[in-house]
């Protein structure tokens, strides 16, 4: 009975019939498939030329938030409305933290930019 079975078992096959195996199926790959390296612009005589462009030519410039109004991919999503969601506001303190000078602050952009200066000439 054990002969029985491994007669119906396949032997793997070897690097041999492996690399017969993908040659073959390369050439027939390579028999359905064309390349084309010649391309021309397809002209429709019968058609009259106008000065007007056509429509997707017009809309080909604009940016995607004006063609769209929702974003067609999920990296469109991000930065899709540029607009800012509230009014900015200067006189507000809780969003508008102006640059404010100490003693200290004073004396280190002095020496940031002494030091900027030292560089730059040597």
């Amino acid at each position: 009975m054990s002969s029985a079975k491994q007669s119906k078992e396949k032997d793997p096959a070897d690097i041999v019939n492996q690399n017969a195996i993908h040659i073959e199926t390369i050439k027939k790959e390579n028999r359905s498939q064309k390349v084309f390296t010649l391309f021309s612009v397809w002209i429709n005589v019968n058609e009259e030329f106008h000065d007007e462009q056509p429509l997707f030519l017009i809309f080909f410039h604009f940016s995607p938030t004006k063609k769209y109004t929702h974003p067609q991919t999920e990296s469109q999503e991000i930065g899709w409305i540029s607009r800012p969601l509230i009014v900015p506001d200067r006189s507000d303190r809780r969003l508008n933290w102006s640059r404010q000078n100490s003693e200290i602050t004073k004396y280190m952009d002095a020496a940031w930019r002494l030091k900027e200066q030292t560089q730059n000439l040597g």
